[in-house]
């Protein structure tokens, strides 16, 4: 059983680890789908919560994922396609990638935009050494929020 979890695991990572590779939307008409989607998130992250227009106007940049995609049944993944703003600017695409291991059962679809405070927090995500941790989630009913 050890074994069977340990292989199942090491094939999300590098299933994972691929699909990161390819951050870019491959075509014209999915990169106009997501630049829509991403500028959509942000409005409506805005018009749900005002004081965010305050993080626009002083981060150094910020990564919008319209999208992303969590699942799992004690093996676990999530991933998403987004964009990269740097001084107002789009500058690139990245994505969000994560495999788990653990008590966790069911799926779910949210947003996500991760501020960078400094120029040195921004520098090292483009660099794709950004990991982040200690993370929880409950999510029971959402339908509509």
């Amino acid at each position: 059983m050890k074994r069977l979890v340990y292989n199942a695991l090491l094939m999300m990572c590098v299933a994972m680890i691929f699909a990161g590779c390819s951050t870019a939307p491959k075509t014209a008409a999915e990169r106009d789908a997501l630049r829509a989607n991403v500028n959509s998130t942000v409005e409506r992250f805005k018009t749900h919560d005002p004081s965010m227009e305050a993080f626009f106007g002083k981060a150094s940049g910020w990564a919008v994922f319209p999208s992303v995609a969590k699942g799992g049944v004690g093996i676990g993944g999530a991933h998403g396609q987004g964009e990269l703003y740097e001084g107002g600017m789009m500058i690139g695409y990245c994505d969000l990638s994560q495999a788990t291991i653990g008590f966790q059962l069911g799926g779910q679809v949210y947003s996500e935009i991760i501020f960078f405070q400094n120029d040195d927090a921004l520098a090292r995500f483009k660099t794709g050494n950004f990991a982040f941790s200690a993370q929880a989630s409950v999510v029971a009913a959402t339908v509509g929020v």
